[in-house]
């Protein structure tokens, strides 16, 4: 599997899975970025960090380690 964090730009995945332990991943499902869900990456930052993505229709930024919780379909 692999994580979001690595999708390329313009790449899109299905969420397999969110480590639901942290509180950062908590917020994210609450977003709604849930399994099943396709995500399309859209680009970063200069330096990599934020990420943004597409979810359900609407651009979302998260940071690198936030997106490293978000595992993807292989």
């Amino acid at each position: 599997m692999s994580k979001l964090s690595q999708l390329a730009v313009g790449q899109e995945a299905v969420v397999a899975s969110i480590d639901a332990t942290n509180v950062a991943a908590v917020r994210l499902m609450e977003m709604g970025m849930t399994p099943g869900c396709s995500v399309k990456m859209i680009g970063s930052a200069p330096f990599g960090d934020p990420l943004e993505v597409e979810i359900r229709g609407y651009h979302l930024s998260l940071r690198k380690t936030e997106a490293d919780l978000v595992e993807l379909e292989s």
